[in-house]
């Protein structure tokens, strides 16, 4: 079974941060791991997630899977998300839809925090 990633993520109006979340998109698919990768945008972005999963299955998914490019699971990703999925899944009937957890705890991310926190600290000694 073909299997379709969607990076989702909030959207924003500096149009700097959307080509950020692509620019990620389009790293992964690079990866080599899923060939068919598209990103979408809650809002403030393009595409958004109806156009991205029909983007996927006229790619030949059958099977989608959302990354959400969130942090935590506040509101969007409770309430706003499982509605998006729930209408797409209606204009695609067969068609598996399922939502990963967001980022947050991630072993990963502790990771990048302290990488982060310790560059900072030592361009402070310098």
């Amino acid at each position: 079974m073909r299997i379709g990633i969607v990076i989702f993520a909030h959207g924003s109006a500096i149009e700097s941060a959307n080509e950020s979340v692509r620019l990620a998109s389009q790293q992964f698919a690079s990866s080599g791991c899923f060939t068919l990768v598209e990103s979408a945008f809650l809002e403030l972005g393009q595409p958004d997630l109806s156009v991205a999963v029909s983007r996927l299955v006229d790619g030949g998914a059958r099977r989608v899977i959302v990354v959400p490019y969130f942090l935590t699971l506040g509101k969007h990703l409770q309430r706003d998300l499982p509605r998006l999925v729930s209408e797409v899944a209606a204009q695609h009937p067969g068609l598996a839809i399922e939502v990963t957890p967001p980022l947050d705890g991630h072993p990963g991310l502790v990771s990048i925090l302290l990488e982060r926190a310790r560059l900072a600290s030592a361009q402070e000694t310098q």
